[in-house]
């Protein structure tokens, strides 16, 4: 209970700030055109000076402009006999919006054995409600069944 003269700290505060998250939309948007590999079209769901870093098995690596994001994950995920999404799941941290996939792919440059993929990415909004920023992580290909 608060004491005479003192606010309480248990008041309802308010923000006249817009949201500046980007929207579960937005995000579904971005994983439907992932899901049907369509990568040029990821372009929907990004500002136009969008940012990609990611931590990729290889290293930090960043692109630069919605093309560039885009182009990204053509070279990650392009060119594959078999392409598939096995599972995407779209959430809140705070301000942040996750995004999460796992793939399964084969052929292509990765040869006749099956490969899963997952990603991890949480994405800050632009002024449009647009991903602006990604950061991405991702586990590598790595073979569904591994030969002991």
């Amino acid at each position: 209970m608060p004491r005479a003269g003192r606010p309480s700290y248990n008041r309802c505060m308010t923000s006249t700030a817009a949201p500046t998250a980007p929207q579960f939309a937005t995000a579904g948007a971005f994983l439907e055109e992932l899901a049907a590999g369509q990568f040029s079209r990821l372009g929907v769901a990004l500002e136009e000076d969008a940012r990609l870093s990611a931590l990729l098995p290889r290293g930090h690596v960043e692109w630069i402009g919605r093309d560039a994001v885009c182009d990204a994950f053509a070279g990650f995920f392009g060119g594959m006999d078999e392409y598939e999404v096995l599972d995407a799941t779209i959430g809140h941290v705070g301000d942040r919006l996750q995004l999460r996939w796992r793939l399964h792919v084969r052929g292509g440059r990765l040869g006749p054995d099956d490969f899963v993929v997952e990603q991890h990415a949480y994405a800050d909004a632009g002024p449009t409600g647009r991903i602006r920023f990604l950061a991405l992580v991702c586990s590598g290909f790595r073979r569904e069944h591994p030969t002991p």
